[in-house]
């Protein structure tokens, strides 16, 4: 049986390797993105970092990480910030709703009879609030 051959620090050397692998591709994509990110970097000057990631992988990440780590953290905090700011601009574009809208409904509710006068009076306190 082929798994017999197998001893307990084979499988743990083999987790290793595995773990290593996925944090070597994980740092790979973390640099191609944020070499697309940068949009102060000429083309050619991205077109060399990624010749250099695929065939010096270890010495170009390093040296990446080292020379432009700190321009890193400020494109990714920029870039989540400007979709964060998309998004909001898009939910409040979907939402188009002022107060005077959301009264004019609670008031057609009540006149409906589906809000109490209660209900209609509470409602109409947040609204203004």
């Amino acid at each position: 049986m082929p798994f017999a051959d197998v001893s307990f620090g084979d499988l743990l050397l083999t987790v290793f390797e595995i773990s290593l692998f996925v944090i070597w591709i994980w740092i790979l994509f973390t640099i191609i993105g944020d070499l697309f990110r940068d949009h102060d970097m000429s083309g050619f000057a991205k077109a060399i970092w990624i010749i250099f990631l695929v065939f010096i992988p270890y010495i170009s990440m390093l040296v990446y990480l080292i020379a432009r780590g700190s321009g890193m953290r400020e494109r990714a905090i920029k870039a989540q910030s400007e979709a964060k700011h998309h998004f909001d601009s898009y939910v409040q574009e979907q939402a188009h709703t002022s107060p005077a809208d959301e009264l004019h409904k609670l008031n057609d509710l009540k006149e409906k009879g589906a809000l109490t006068s209660e209900e209609f009076d509470k409602a109409k306190a947040k609204l203004l609030v």
